[in-house]
């Protein structure tokens, strides 16, 4: 039996301390512990990829915590199935004593393991729903107070009406006006439309 150890945060700027003192607490070799500085939404992720190739039957994974592993908890129980069904490794997670397979060995065990899981999946979806309610009904009525959201307005080029002029008597093609206001032509006919459409806000 060899024991292993997974760290995950979300990006290059965060901080794994944390969760490598939880590992070094519990004895596990540098060489066994496997970190990826990566979104938790799936599992394709190099090192834990690589984590799992080397797992064996009857081998030990700690994970500090059970949102470590992943975020989706639908792929989170998929991967917990392949892990201690498939390969017959034990999990403990650190922060859950609930869910340490080395305990759960009895059906009443393995149960309890399933459950908590199955929790965790609801917990998560039902709050993933509330975020996105929460951000529509905060975009809404940020809108409704007058609120813009994306990039403000480039200004614009201080020969931008010269141009729109020459455009509109057809003394450049659309293509030259563009260029001499250093935009592309899409731009420049979507402010010139904008603007006599009078949507064009600041930009007229």
């Amino acid at each position: 039996m060899k024991v292993y150890g997974y760290v995950r945060v979300s990006s290059a700027e965060q901080n794994e301390d944390r969760q490598m003192v939880a590992m070094d607490n519990l004895s596990i070799p540098r060489k066994n512990i496997f970190m990826d500085k990566q979104s938790g939404k799936d599992f394709v992720r190099p090192n834990y990829v690589k984590m799992v190739k080397k797992l064996r039957r009857d081998d030990l994974l700690y994970i500090k915590s059970i949102d470590r592993l992943g975020r989706n908890y639908k792929e989170v129980q998929e991967q917990w199935r392949i892990l201690t069904k498939e390969k017959g490794v034990d999990i403990c997670v650190i922060d859950m004593p609930l869910l340490d397979t080395r305990t759960a060995k009895d059906l009443m065990g393995a149960f309890i393991a399933d459950l908590v899981l199955q929790i965790l999946s609801f917990v998560a979806e039902n709050e993933r729903a509330n975020i996105r309610q929460r951000q529509a009904e905060g975009i809404a009525a940020a809108k409704a107070r007058g609120v813009r959201f994306g990039r403000p307005p480039r200004p614009l080029p201080e020969n931008f009406l010269s141009i729109r002029q020459a455009w509109k008597k057809k003394e450049l093609t659309l293509h030259q006006a563009a260029q001499a206001c250093g935009m592309p032509d899409t731009t420049f006919y979507g402010i010139v439309r904008r603007q006599e459409t009078g949507e064009g806000g600041p930009e007229k």
